[in-house]
């Protein structure tokens, strides 16, 4: 599922940067070399960080 349309960024992707270390949604897409852009993605990926500091 793409979570970031603009910058084309996967749920795989964010779970990966928050399984290696990412605590904001801003920490991610710095991981994965970008940065939010409008904005709508930012809480669908702090709910996917929020799962996986969960589950770890």
């Amino acid at each position: 599922m793409v979570v970031c349309v603009c910058n084309a960024i996967r749920e795989s992707e964010v779970r990966q940067a928050a399984r290696d270390g990412a605590e904001s949604a801003c920490q991610a897409y710095s991981a994965l070399g970008r940065r939010a852009k409008c904005g709508q993605c930012v809480p669908f990926a702090r709910e996917i960080i929020a799962q996986e500091r969960a589950a770890a």
